[in-house]
């Protein structure tokens, strides 16, 4: 591990920067449009103002109404008497041997979650991988987050905040119209998306926006374990990529490493993949398969994925992920040898499997590992620190 050095990462507050009461950030155009009528902004000047915050927030970036040059001194002054566009605390902010890079943030009421940036090897690109919930409610048995329970949701704000930090840490502001070093997100963090839906699709429309941040659906990709009746919604209205949990090839195996599976069965999800908006127009969903040694990694196993995605047909792609180790977990990673027999079948029957190389380990940032530091501490702990930030008195 190592600890980004001061002047390369922000120093760590003494209590967050982010006031969620009265945060402008994860708003749509409407809602600002409404709290700047609030505070008296006159009607005919509404647009113009909401097109001026838009864009100072997600095209240039701005933490502080000050930066936004084009708006009187007046007008600033308004804004930052009633409004906010701070960021939250960050507790702890790390670089892995590989690039990876893990972000812990803490918003007011004490929670805290964790988020990744993947460089490609390369390091000309690379990927945010953005946290849904506080903890997680689906226990998935090789899932380190899986360990901690499900505290919240995660707001719009705290999700689209997710990005911005990454965004200022990356040097990436203003939006780039091409050459982007953050050039796609993946919702696979902390928590089931699906189960945060509607948060989640006020934050990637704000992301995908093309008057400020304006990264393209193509460009971002929904994770989930199953489930199943929020599938086609999702497709429905936000068309985004979609990632599917697999993990396991028949129900029996599924139901011990994924209890989702005994609501959402494999037929249900897999008829819910096939009828997916996007598979029918050819875009690939991507399977995420965990090796997990003597579990779900045999010959057989293999063979019989195969025969699913064909029998659903599913225009699909295999991502391969080798097990990655996190404190008391009951598994091992497959033998090298055998992911790779596993990887060469399945692209033999003419079907990507790419083996995905574990990034971030030495950091805990790597797939099926994050945690927040605040689940490791007893409630009176928190408690404590909360009342030291002055969230609770």
């Amino acid at each position: 591990m190592q600890t980004l050095p001061l002047g390369t990462e922000p120093t760590v507050v003494s209590r967050p920067t982010l006031d969620v009461d009265r945060t402008m950030v994860g708003l749509d155009r409407a809602e600002i449009s409404a709290r700047l009528r609030d505070v008296g902004i006159p009607e005919k000047q509404l647009k113009m103002r909401t097109s001026q915050v838009w864009h100072w927030l997600y095209y240039r970036g701005v933490k502080s109404f000050d930066n936004m040059l084009n708006v009187s001194k007046d007008m600033r002054e308004k804004l930052a008497e009633y409004f906010t566009i701070g960021r939250p605390e960050i507790i702890e902010a790390m670089v892995s041997k590989d690039g990876t890079r893990k972000w812990l943030m803490k918003f007011p009421d004490g929670n805290e979650v964790e988020t990744v940036f993947i460089p490609d090897e390369a390091k000309d690109r690379g990927t945010l991988c953005i946290s849904s919930q506080v903890g997680c409610t689906l226990t998935c048995k090789f899932c380190h987050t899986g360990t901690q329970r499900l505290v919240r949701n995660l707001t719009p704000a705290e999700i689209v905040m997710q990005f911005l930090v990454a965004r200022d840490h990356l040097g990436e502001w203003p939006t780039p119209t091409g050459g982007r070093i953050l050039s796609s997100v993946v919702m696979m963090g902390m928590g089931e998306p699906l189960y945060n839906f509607d948060n989640i699709k006020k934050a990637l429309k704000i992301i995908m926006d093309d008057q400020g941040i304006a990264l393209s659906r193509r460009r971002i990709t929904l994770s989930t374990s199953g489930v199943v009746p929020e599938m086609k919604r999702c497709g429905e209205e936000i068309n985004v990529n979609l990632a599917i949990s697999l993990h396991a090839v028949n129900n029996a195996v599924r139901d011990e490493i994924m209890p989702i599976n005994k609501k959402y069965p494999l037929e249900d999800l897999l008829a819910a993949c096939r009828d997916y908006p996007g598979a029918k127009t050819s875009r690939r969903i991507t399977f995420e398969y965990i090796m997990l040694k003597d579990i779900n990694d045999s010959d057989e196993d293999a063979r019989n994925l195969v025969r699913l995605l064909k029998q659903y047909d599913i225009p699909a792609k295999v991502n391969l992920i080798p097990f990655n180790p996190w404190p008391g977990s009951n598994y091992q990673r497959s033998d090298d040898k055998q992911i790779k027999r596993f990887s060469e079948y399945i692209f033999g029957a003419g079907i990507s499997a790419p083996i995905r190389s574990p990034r971030g380990e030495d950091i805990l940032a790597a797939c099926g590992q994050l945690k927040s530091e605040s689940e490791k501490m007893r409630k009176s702990e928190l408690l404590k620190q909360q009342k030291s930030d002055g969230v609770i008195s």
